[in-house]
């Protein structure tokens, strides 16, 4: 019987295109898990060295040259302790030069193993072909005190072929080193997958996972361990960073496992992250937002005020003629508990010049939407101008719901350079304020309960609603859901119970919003289909009634 070793999982959160930052960050986790853990190996996660996804940054000349660097000091620095990092690797082919999406494993100075992905995904937010060739079916194999260890990456899990290569070829337990973007119901669907390999091989599996944000999407870490049976027998927590023990008894791995989150919480955590990363990492010193006193600004004044730090955070409060005062004071209040800067600007003023710069083109046309966009076109001209001025980046309110049917103003309330809740249902808006009440101090919500229980409305023109424009969000929600992201017909969805001349319209204001869509801000995925990168329809083109 083998002596106990532990492994390490370094889930760590990697920055893009910052090879020798990667490449430190590695060597690090490398040397606390050797020190500090006891550790045998350290596990990163897929392609470390460059982070993940690295999109044409693969394409410029001098990141070949970059990577074979950052991997020769990480080999030095595998000393007393196996390290498996992910890189891409460039390999000359006659006069030509293929790139794979490769693991590596050091040790002593020395390359004992290299793995190349087979199973390239291209589908959802992945668009890996475009890049990498697919490696050949064979199987990787390295020896660890007594342990024949089976190395593969990320997509080689998702399939039967890779798992059974690697156990035909003495292969006793199965490491795999990933770079899993997170949406809703992600970490079961990736232990289904985990379970279904095991029960197909007989192997226990130990998966290793980063965290953080990147641009439109994030990633929650959510390393695991299971043993042969299936059984969870370690798992990181969702979205930290951290170096996790695993102990091997034999193959048979043990650790820590974490508790299970709701979804709320789970999703809360997935926003702190993604909005975090990107406003620290693209260097604005702090973030803007017009704070109305409707749930959506509350929520992500909340989001970035613990993403940031309340000092970088700065709320004003941009009220027309059409503002209630219990919206004033409820952006005061919510800026006020959350201890965020906080200004009121009017839009009366600009608001009224343009209508004065236009009235001699309206004529005596009516009041209408024209009107209603000019007044969001307002606000984000002031925001904008505090933007420039003062270098902080303007993160927009609108939410996937709203973001499906167009019910945002281009130029307006989407101005901005980071849409925290672009991916999040209103109905899940209200669970999220449910939520970020839940862990506010007693008796100080940081989202005053009318602002969850008063009718969702715009305030762009007199008792305005949201119902007024859109069936309730109860209805349309889930119609979205069935449209935008199981691709469902117009007759299926009429089928789950929906009246058709609902569902027809909801499908026409998602087809006709596609032109705004293209022009928002990123931000995070958190569903199983965004608008982005991962649901692409064209502008131009006939639907039908499909």
């Amino acid at each position: 019987m083998n002596k106990p070793l532990t492994l390490a999982a370094a889930q760590l959160n990697l920055w893009v295109g910052d090879i020798e930052g990667n490449v430190e960050k590695i060597i690090a986790a490398a040397v606390h898990a050797r020190d500090a853990l006891g550790a045998s190996l350290v596990a990163t996660p897929e392609l470390a060295v460059i982070g993940y996804p690295p999109d044409d940054l693969l394409l410029r000349s001098a990141i070949p040259a970059a990577i074979e660097a950052g991997l020769a000091k990480i080999a030095e620095a595998a000393r007393g302790i196996d390290i498996v990092v992910g890189h891409p690797e460039y390999v000359a082919e006659g006069t030509a030069r293929v790139l794979y999406n490769a693991a590596s494993v050091y040790r002593d100075g020395v390359l004992i193993a290299r793995a190349r992905k087979q199973l390239l995904p291209n589908y959802g937010v992945f668009d890996e072909k475009r890049h990498f060739r697919a490696g050949a079916p064979t199987a990787t194999v390295f020896e660890l005190a007594g342990r024949s260890i089976g190395l593969c990456i990320c997509e080689d899990i998702w399939g039967e072929g890779p798992a059974r290569l690697a156990k035909a070829a003495g292969a006793e337990l199965l490491l795999n080193i990933n770079a899993s973007p997170y949406n809703i119901g992600k970490p079961a669907e990736r232990l289904a997958v985990l379970r279904q390999r095991a029960s197909e091989t007989g192997l226990p599996i130990v998966y290793v996972n980063c965290t953080g944000g990147q641009d439109d999407i994030v990633f929650d870490g959510d390393s695991t361990a299971i043993t042969a049976d299936g059984a969870v027998a370690f798992r990181a927590p969702l979205f930290a960073e951290g170096v996790f023990p695993i102990t091997l008894e034999g193959v048979v791995p043990r650790g820590d496992v974490r508790e299970a989150l709701e979804t709320p919480a789970e999703v809360y955590r997935a926003l702190v992250q993604a909005t975090r990363d990107y406003v620290t990492r693209n260097g604005f010193p702090g973030v803007l937002l017009g704070l109305s006193g409707g749930i959506d600004s509350a929520l992500i004044a909340a989001i970035a005020a613990d993403a940031l730090g309340p000092d970088k955070v700065w709320a004003v409060s941009l009220p027309s003629r059409y503002t209630l005062d219990m919206s004033n004071d409820d952006a005061r209040i919510e800026a006020e508990r959350l201890g965020i800067r906080y200004s009121v600007l009017p839009i009366e003023k600009p608001f009224s010049a343009f209508n004065e710069t236009l009235a001699p083109l309206f004529g005596d046309r009516p009041i209408d939407l024209t009107e209603e966009n000019m007044q969001s076109r307002s606000r984000g001209v002031l925001l904008m101008a505090l933007s420039n001025k003062f270098g902080s980046v303007v993160l927009t309110t609108g939410n996937k719901s709203e973001m499906a049917v167009g019910y945002a103003t281009l130029y307006g309330d989407m101005c901005g350079g980071f849409a925290p809740i672009k991916d999040v249902y209103k109905t899940l808006v209200y669970d999220l304020a449910r939520y970020r009440n839940a862990i506010s101090p007693p008796g100080l919500p940081v989202i005053p309960e009318r602002v969850i229980t008063r009718p969702p409305t715009a305030e762009l023109r007199p008792d305005q609603k949201d119902s007024d424009s859109l069936p309730p969000y109860e209805v349309l929600d889930p119609i979205l859901e069935a449209y935008v992201e199981r691709s469902l017909s117009i007759a299926e969805i009429v089928a789950m119970g929906f009246e058709e001349a609902t569902v027809r319209r909801v499908a026409g204001l998602v087809r006709r919003s596609e032109y705004k869509r293209r022009q928002a801000p990123p931000g995070p995925k958190v569903t199983p289909c965004a608008f982005g990168r991962e649901r692409r329809y064209p502008i131009t083109a006939v639907y039908g009634d499909r």
